[in-house]
């Protein structure tokens, strides 16, 4: 069985979610998401998952795993797709893994070892990573890149990135926020305020914080739309300061993606 793990990686707001089910159409793939944000069950506008129309039938993977407030660790999600992964082949197809959580893809790429010591979320979770050589830090960027088997990729994986401007991000990260900010988002708000409050995890996304303070007339949807574009554009940096450091990323422009995927398929297919 073939073996092959594409992993396609950018900023929020890239595209990969879109140039992911093209390929996975192309090349007979199922998709798999690597994002810390699609994995809650209810959160579907505010975090731009995909809807079934634009999955445009390609199984996908990785959303609606848990409630909001229920743990879900980085190992978990490894665990998880790791399974799925071998699903997917033994069904003859190849997984398409795609995201901007690099933590998620690192630790799946990188095989990276987790040792569970204590309950919790964020910086008071207890969970650590081990490395091959048996060092074990913090889940910190900056303890992550120490690591000298970081760079070791399993040879299953093959790792794309789509680049942009950044003009021209800023521009469709707006187009994007004008979208989400909708009926929809604000009831989806609404709801997700009035079951779990603020005080979990899941609920400290950027959009659900904006979206409130227009329901409760504090901005205006213009003001909302502003400010969430400058957060995510933020986002996007840092999401592109993580990645930058991974030498295995294969970088190109969302238009040529699909076309590296594909010859990067056919060549492993001629070997």
């Amino acid at each position: 069985m073939n073996e092959k793990v594409i992993v396609i990686v950018g900023p929020t707001g890239s595209g990969k979610t879109g140039v992911a089910v093209e390929i996975a159409k192309e090349i007979g793939g199922e998709v798999i998401s690597a994002d810390s944000r699609t994995i809650y069950k209810g959160m579907d506008v505010g975090t731009a998952k995909p809807s079934i129309e634009e999955r445009g039938g390609v199984p996908h993977f990785g959303f609606d795993l848990v409630e909001p407030g229920e743990r879900f660790t980085v190992k978990d999600w490894k665990d998880y797709t790791e399974i799925i992964i071998k699903e997917i082949v033994r069904r003859g197809h190849i997984p398409v893994v795609v995201g901007g959580t690099g933590l998620y893809i690192d630790a799946l790429v990188y095989d990276y070892k987790f040792e569970v010591k204590a309950k919790g979320y964020g910086k008071n979770r207890g969970e650590s990573i081990k490395n091959l050589n048996g060092k074990t830090g913090s889940l910190s960027n900056s303890d992550l890149n120490k690591y000298p088997d970081r760079q070791k990729i399993c040879s299953k994986y093959k790792i794309f990135g789509i680049k942009w401007e950044r003009e021209e991000l800023k521009k469709r990260l707006e187009k994007r926020s004008k979208k989400m900010f909708c009926e929809e988002l604000y009831d989806e708000t609404s709801r997700l305020v009035k079951r779990y409050g603020w005080s979990n995890l899941a609920m400290t996304g950027n959009i659900y914080r904006i979206a409130w303070k227009v329901l409760c007339g504090e901005i205006s949807e213009g003001e909302a739309i502003r400010e969430n574009v400058k957060l995510d554009y933020q986002l996007s940096k840092r999401q592109m300061t993580w990645f930058k450091r991974n030498k295995n990323i294969l970088w190109d422009n969302l238009d040529n993606i699909k076309a590296d995927v594909i010859k990067c398929i056919q060549n492993e297919q001629g070997k």
